[in-house]
């Protein structure tokens, strides 16, 4: 965030009906296009991605498309990210009310995924199995990106100019003092390995369980201080478009999120996921699974380079699309919530840790699994 020096004061709130009239007054298209690709290397086999484009929110109208993308890189086994791929989307999508415009889904979105992501860990621990995995689940619908995570696979995102937003937080208790905080005062305790004599070694860790993470889906060993609950973002993107980086820690472990993004500028999207693997691995080597999912958000009316232009020129036009100034984040509360920041609408963020502030967001979870 910037410094209390250099604030500037915000702009009004905007709904976001409001935000998407305005572009399609001015002539911009809701509509963009998706370019997409995917690279990895397996060192235990348990980081799975996911890749679903062709979504409706209205079974057979093309005019309700949106796409997904997300990452979950499991431990203790695969079990948990093999039913997270296969099950989280339907969870939050059940959890959003049916028969709504476009405008009403949006905001509803945030909220579904909190229930989705609760429904998914309710669901996996009733199969008795103590794997667990990390998600980082993305919804792309025009140039409105909202974002849900739990753990440290982390999604970023690269608009004009060559500046990069977080769009994750990374749950780890090593760096994350929010969590460190709502662990302890919920009874867990925070501690690293101690061996015999004293000697305290590795990252910070919750016990009971031992586990280095303070959110994930599944983990049903580790005690009730380890939640389900998501980081949730949304923003718009101006009719720029811009590029996201959806990864698991076997990348960010090796690679800053700016040198990501700077590792892959002007490339296709297909191209640019497996030079970011590449990058992350001549860093560190493959210490850990390596997944990397790199989405273009392209504008409609920009007619795409072909295929027999030459690299150079490919990556000069392809880099002057993709890339703008940088979105400052800021924390806000339930509700649709815009601020202006250059190029992205910042149109809603749920960050805090502490279970007095998330309770009922767990708690409208809840009553959409019952009811549902």
């Amino acid at each position: 965030m910037a410094s209390a020096g250099k604030e500037r004061p915000l702009p009004p709130a905007l709904p976001l009906a409001t935000l998407i009239g305005r572009e399609l007054r001015a002539g911009g298209s809701e509509r963009p296009t998706l370019r997409y690709g995917h690279a990895g290397f397996a060192k235990r086999g348990e980081d799975y991605f996911l890749v679903k484009p062709d979504c409706l929110r209205v079974p057979g109208d093309p005019s309700t498309a949106f796409s997904v993308f997300a990452v979950f890189d499991g431990h203790n086994g695969v079990s948990a990210a093999v039913y997270s791929k296969e099950h989280l989307l339907e969870h939050v999508m059940s959890a959003l009310p049916p028969d709504i415009g476009r405008d009403d889904w949006l905001q509803a979105l945030p909220r579904a995924l909190v229930a989705g992501f609760v429904k998914a860990d309710i669901d996996f621990q009733r199969k008795g199995e103590v794997s667990g995995t990390t998600a980082t689940l993305v919804v792309v619908d025009g140039f409105t990106v909202t974002v849900a995570s739990v753990g440290d696979s982390r999604c970023i995102l690269d608009t004009q100019g060559g500046e990069v937003q977080l769009l994750t937080v990374d749950h780890r208790l090593e760096e994350n003092a929010e969590e460190r905080e709502r662990v302890t005062a919920s009874g867990g305790e925070v501690g690293r390995l101690n061996l015999f004599g004293g000697q305290e070694v590795g990252p910070l860790r919750c016990w009971p369980g031992g586990l280095c993470l303070s959110r994930s889906i599944g983990d049903m060993d580790v005690g009730e201080f380890i939640v389900p609950i998501p980081h949730v973002k949304q923003v718009k993107l101006s009719n720029v478009g811009g590029r996201l980086i959806i990864a698991s820690d076997g990348i960010w472990d090796a690679l800053p999120s700016e040198a990501a993004a700077n590792a892959c500028r002007g490339l296709p999207a297909e191209l640019a996921a497996k030079l970011v693997v590449k990058q992350a691995l001549k860093k560190s080597g493959l210490k850990d699974d390596t997944t990397c999912v790199v989405v273009d958000i392209i504008p409609s009316n920009y007619r795409l380079t072909s295929p027999q232009l030459s690299p150079k020129r490919n990556q000069i036009k392809i880099k002057s699309l993709l890339f703008g100034r940088r979105s400052h984040s800021s924390i806000g509360k339930l509700g649709a919530k815009s601020a202006s920041f250059g190029s992205v609408e910042e149109l809603f963020e749920e960050g805090s840790a502490m279970l007095e502030e998330r309770y009922a967001i767990f708690t409208i979870a809840m009553i959409h699994y019952v009811t549902c």
